[in-house]
């Protein structure tokens, strides 16, 4: 899905260092599709040991059970690399995630699955997260790389132009390639004719 503009109310989770596992534990790894991964995801953040929910997090509160943002504490998405963390956050429709830093193979999987993972210094997480806990929509604009708030105070953050181009078109590596097929098909040809020893012999 192309990546355009996001608004709506943000999910506050100022935690540091919530890996991978605890966006979604390894036994859930292999349930049925994606999503199931909806309802095990943060388990280890939204229960309690008795399993029922722990009210005092927000990622159980009912107003933001559909918020396309969430506002995290700094190194989110560290530790494995399994990409079931970023559809983990996919299926609960979670488009930005906004940390002052991540887990550099977090923010791979986001880009790849269409989430955009967006770096803001500490002390504007920190008023972002005011904005979160006040219910307070944000506007996540990535074409002119900003986010407003509500009051209209504006964050800048920049993202590589690949990965900028890869969100606004709404693909993945696979998908942007393809759509170079017809150049790579003429120089594999040029490349052929001038080194065929390199190429497979066809029968």
């Amino acid at each position: 899905m192309p990546f355009t503009t996001v608004e709506g109310l943000a999910i506050p989770l100022p935690v540091a260092n919530v890996d991978t596992d605890t966006i979604i534990r390894i036994e859930h790894l292999l349930d049925n599709g994606r999503a199931a991964l909806r309802e095990h995801g943060f388990a280890a953040l939204r229960l309690r040991a008795d399993g029922s929910e722990d009210p005092a997090c927000a990622l159980n509160h009912a107003d933001l059970a559909d918020a396309p943002i969430l506002v995290a504490g700094r190194n989110f998405g560290c530790g494995s690399s399994r990409e079931h963390a970023v559809w983990a956050l996919e299926v609960r429709g979670i488009r930005v995630v906004i940390a002052a830093s991540f887990g550099d193979i977090f923010v791979n999987n986001c880009y790849q699955n269409g989430v955009l993972p967006v770096t803001l210094a500490a002390q504007e997480v920190e008023a972002l997260l005011l904005d979160a806990h006040e219910r307070r929509a944000l506007t996540v604009d990535l074409d002119r790389e900003t986010i407003t708030t509500r009051d209209g105070r504006r964050f800048a953050f920049s993202v590589s132009p690949w990965q900028r181009q890869r969100l606004l078109a709404g693909g993945d590596d696979i998908a942007l390639t393809l759509r170079a097929s017809a150049a790579i098909d003429a120089w594999q040809a040029e490349d052929r004719a001038r080194r065929p020893w390199i190429w497979p012999i066809e029968f």
